[in-house]
């Protein structure tokens, strides 16, 4: 619970081997107002309720709160959510400064997009990026998956 740093990054080229583990993910949406999101996620063997705040005016900070839920309570909301449900595969990057990429390949009517995420101790840090990383869209509100749950990738073109 806090607030969350984090630079989001197309991904331009293969990236999967360096990474170290990857889940299944499926998440929607109970509200996906842009000033705040309640989300149902199921990722792997886990569940989370996640409540997410607006972002800030450079769109690298926003407040999170989130808890640990069943499984089967989370499967019952993720009925109860707003249609567009997402589905993706997370990969699992480490970065040598000890931070962490998550690499989200998204399905359906996501398929084809590939954003890196990574969480940020300060807005500021400093770390490395890999040669797969483009151009950066943090802040950029289309990105986010609430939004990708109302108007896919697929309808962009």
């Amino acid at each position: 619970m806090g607030v969350e740093i984090e630079r989001k990054y197309l991904v331009v080229s293969d990236f999967k081997a360096d990474a170290t583990d990857s889940y299944v993910i499926k998440q929607g949406y109970l509200s996906s107002h842009p000033w705040r999101s309640v989300r149902v996620r199921i990722s792997a063997d886990l569940a989370f309720l996640t409540v997410k705040g607006a972002s800030d005016a450079n769109g690298l900070s926003r407040y999170e709160w989130e808890k640990e839920i069943d499984i089967q309570e989370a499967e019952a909301l993720l009925k109860l959510c707003e249609p567009g449900i997402i589905h993706k595969t997370r990969y699992l990057i480490p970065e040598k400064g000890g931070l962490q990429f998550e690499v989200d390949v998204f399905e359906g009517q996501n398929k084809g997009l590939v954003i890196a995420e990574i969480e940020l101790p300060t807005e500021h840090h400093v770390f490395n990026k890999p040669s797969w990383l483009g151009e950066e869209v943090s802040g950029d509100e289309k990105y986010y998956n609430a939004s990708l749950s109302q108007f896919p990738y697929e309808k962009w073109k």
